[in-house]
């Protein structure tokens, strides 16, 4: 099964009044800002998918066996909270995208 891109995602939740496009273009721009910290570890945080107050993200690279990536997804889910003005929860997914079988 293919999962959609999530420029495919937002699109499909896309709402009349353009609030969840807003949303995660918030959402982005907060993970945005902290990339360049994580990358410069040589780890990073990828966008998978925004369904209500659920944020999915995967951490890659460094990020992933790093003891302190619980602080780093906290510190993520603090700016987007932040910057939303309302409670997001962030998930963590482990892994690769499934591709095609």
């Amino acid at each position: 099964m293919l999962i959609p891109t999530l420029e495919e995602q937002t699109v499909d939740r896309a709402v009349p009044d353009g609030t969840e496009d807003r949303r995660v273009q918030v959402i982005r721009a907060a993970i945005a800002e902290i990339r360049p910290g994580l990358q410069r570890d040589g780890g990073d945080c990828e966008l998978l998918d925004v369904d209500g107050d659920i944020v999915r993200v995967r951490l890659t690279g460094a990020c992933v066996m790093c003891r302190l990536s619980s602080a780093t997804l906290e510190g993520i889910q603090a700016r987007v909270v932040e910057r939303l003005g309302t409670f997001v929860r962030l998930v963590p997914v482990l892994g690769r995208a499934p591709g095609p079988h």
